[in-house]
């Protein structure tokens, strides 16, 4: 998992390294060609070795680097304002930084990437577990996206999830635009003995919505979880669907899945699709499939929306709550 970018950022963690250690030498040399000094006083003979045995960094110094950071994650489907940010952070963090001579280069390094990439991932955090737990009942998600990126699956996930944390979960049926979708829910909701909400094929998927969280008021369930057709943003007549579905019933989450494998396409999509119908956070599902690990750096920094959860397999139980430390700990090995 990750392995690309894995890669990227040790290359980085080396070059830069070496520009301090090359620049930390340069210093030594320079120091030995000083002329002696008649006479030290203990005073400034300890400004010497405890002070002045260092060296800053200056711009110079880190403009090449950082150049190079920003090229390997752009090449690892990080988005460009992303990278930018990165980058940016890990110069307000090295800039003027001293480098005690004899420490350890590496590690100043890695901890400046760490806090750099921890400062772009955190930046929207959004307990899901809390959310649940103090919204009004029922609580009323509608999951939305492109076809075929796990959708479905995911919302069987989410269901396992909530029914081991104790609540009653009722699903909506509402992608009645293709073919065989409401069978493949229904296939879920009985393995987890969950109630489906569904209508016929072709129908209004706004009424299945409404009718699942009457049911759901009815019945006195927690959860209302709502599937809905997979579209793309470019398609008029469904991203109107969705706008109808959100004004016949106001969810209290829209949360939009893409696959983490499709990389900046899936921050582009989240960012188009938060334009229309503004979502409250996303889920990647195959991260255990994505080599570059680009699209969850990037999409809750473009969207201005958190990242929920994390699909790392087939399992209902391989659904991960979001976590910016596990994720940057997981790049860094």
């Amino acid at each position: 998992m990750f392995g690309k970018l894995k890669e990227k950022l040790d290359s980085f963690k080396e070059t830069i390294g070496t520009t301090i250690d090359q620049k930390i030498k340069r210093s030594h040399a320079e120091e030995q060609e000083k002329p002696p000094t008649k006479k030290i006083g203990v005073a400034k003979k300890a400004k010497t070795l405890i002070f002045e045995r260092e060296i800053i960094l200056g711009e110079s110094d880190l403009e090449g680097p950082l150049w190079d950071l920003e090229m390997a994650l752009l090449e690892s489907d990080v988005a460009l304002p992303v990278a930018e940010s990165i980058a940016d952070a890990m110069k307000e963090e090295l800039l003027g930084s001293r480098k005690k001579i004899g420490g350890d280069t590496a590690e100043i390094v890695e901890n400046a990437l760490r806090n750099a990439l921890l400062s772009v991932m955190s930046e929207e955090m959004f307990d899901f577990d809390e959310f649940i737990k103090n919204t009004p009942k029922p609580v009323k998600i509608v999951f939305t996206g492109v076809n075929g990126t796990g959708k479905t699956t995911t919302i069987a996930k989410v269901a396992s999830r909530l029914k081991e944390q104790g609540y009653s979960v009722v699903i909506a049926s509402g992608d009645t635009f293709r073919a065989g979708a409401t069978e493949q829910i229904e296939t879920h909701a009985e393995r987890l003995g969950v109630k489906l909400i569904k209508h016929q094929y072709g129908g209004d998927p706004a009424a299945v919505i409404y009718d699942a969280v009457q049911h759901a008021i009815a019945q006195h369930r927690d959860v209302v979880l709502a599937d809905t057709a997979g579209r793309m943003h470019t398609n008029v007549n469904l991203m109107d669907q969705l706008r109808k579905i959100c004004r016949v019933t106001p969810p209290d989450l829209v949360i939009f899945v893409d696959e983490a494998v499709a990389g900046n396409d899936a921050v582009e999509r989240a960012r188009k699709f938060n334009a229309a119908v503004p979502i409250g956070g996303s889920i990647l599902t195959k991260v255990d499939m994505d080599t570059k690990g680009g699209a969850a750096i990037s999409i809750a920094h473009i969207t201005g929306k958190p990242v929920l959860f994390l699909g790392t397999g087939q399992k209902y139980s391989d659904l991960k709550k979001f976590d910016a430390q596990w994720y940057v700990d997981q790049l860094f090995g």
